[in-house]
């Protein structure tokens, strides 16, 4: 397995394993529209905000408040234009 399908796979586990269903919907979602039309780069940036705290991540999501630990601007666009489907 290759870098890129390691990472993916990495990130598509830990957007489904949250600890709140609301998040692990929300977030698997999110990744699964998103993953396939990624850079690597772009790849390390969403591992990086799922490593993100679930509560700073809703409050982004939901109230629109500013993250403080993770600032990569696309991939805070795609998650705000983001609808469950």
């Amino acid at each position: 397995m290759n870098e890129l399908e390691s990472l993916k796979k990495k990130i598509k586990y830990r957007s489904s394993y949250r600890g709140t269903k609301e998040m692990d919907i929300l977030l698997s979602s999110f990744v699964s529209k998103v993953i396939n039309f990624l850079s690597l780069q772009e790849l390390k940036n969403l591992k990086d905000f799922m490593d993100c705290d679930d509560e700073e991540i809703s409050n982004f999501y939901l109230n629109k408040i500013p993250m403080t630990n993770f600032n990569n601007k696309k991939i805070l666009d795609l998650f705000i234009i983001h609808k469950i489907s």
